[in-house]
């Protein structure tokens, strides 16, 4: 009995030692490849660079890299890199790719982060519209707009969403003479990134009245277009009548009709000699 006890812990010692050896051996190939693999001189960042800056050779190395991990767009020679503007950020030690730059002659500062098809505007803020200093490169915002329409009949306040969802590409202060001679004034600008027909609208609506910045969640792109919102309907106040000018069949205007908002039901109250109305 103590026999074949001593021959099957014999036999399972060997299974067990040949499959350690097979795996150990296994590693070893996996190895001996690895260190075979082909390796080529690739461009590296020795420093951190951020968009709009220009690329300077100060900035940059030359690393040995894997070929069969090398990156696409990745570069080779320096002369290629250098002088080109950064676009999206680039760390120290990580691979320069052509995706984060510039185009050879696209420069670098501002012009350079700007896509093809968009537009850098600019606007005078203070803190309170600029979010108490919450709007910086890279946010998005809502671009509010109260003032007074300059139509027919439009008499009251209004404050209607002009642009949703803009980039916000530069945020800084700039230097303005004083109106009155004295020393310069401190004014914030915020660069938005728009559209040709958005830029049109914010400049409008910059000379309409005064616009105001909403932050976004970057998390979120949804439009939801609201509706315009006037300031009778702040105070619950019974909105005044509309007058609609009814036209013929060849455009010939024809007498005003006075549209009469809805009535007002009032409920009269006698306490003593006191009276007292309440309308609703």
């Amino acid at each position: 009995m103590n026999r074949k006890r001593l021959l099957l812990i014999g036999i399972v010692s060997l299974v067990l030692a040949g499959a350690v050896t097979v795996v150990a051996s296994r590693k070893l190939r996996t190895i001996g490849t690895a260190s075979q693999l082909a390796f080529t001189r690739v461009v590296i960042a020795d420093a951190d660079m951020a968009p709009g800056a220009r690329i300077a050779p100060a900035a940059l190395r030359l690393a040995n890299y894997p070929v069969s991990y090398l990156p696409e767009g990745a570069f080779q020679n320096m002369t290629e890199v250098v002088g080109r503007g950064v676009i999206v950020p680039i760390h120290k030690n990580e691979v320069v790719l052509a995706s984060k730059l510039a185009s050879a002659k696209g420069g670098a500062g501002l012009p350079s982060l700007i896509p093809g098809g968009k537009r850098a505007l600019s606007v005078q803020v203070n803190e309170v519209i600029s979010v108490a200093g919450f709007v910086v490169p890279g946010s998005h915002v809502d671009v509010l707009l109260t003032g007074r329409p300059a139509i027919q009949g439009a008499q009251d306040v209004m404050t209607t969403t002009v642009l949703e969802n803009v980039e916000v590409l530069a945020a800084g202060q700039e230097w303005h003479p004083s109106p009155e001679g004295g020393k310069p004034q401190s004014v914030t600008v915020i660069t938005l990134l728009v559209t040709p027909d958005e830029a049109q609208r914010l400049t409008l609506a910059s000379a309409e009245g005064r616009i105001q910045l909403a932050l976004r969640n970057p998390s979120d792109s949804d439009q939801e277009d609201p509706k315009a919102v006037k300031s009778a309907a702040l105070y619950h106040m019974e909105p005044a009548p509309v007058v609609a000018v009814a036209t013929g069949p060849r455009s010939t205007a024809r007498s005003p009709v006075l549209v009469r908002a809805p009535a007002v039901y009032a409920v009269e109250t006698i306490k003593g000699d006191k009276r007292e109305v309440v309308k609703f």
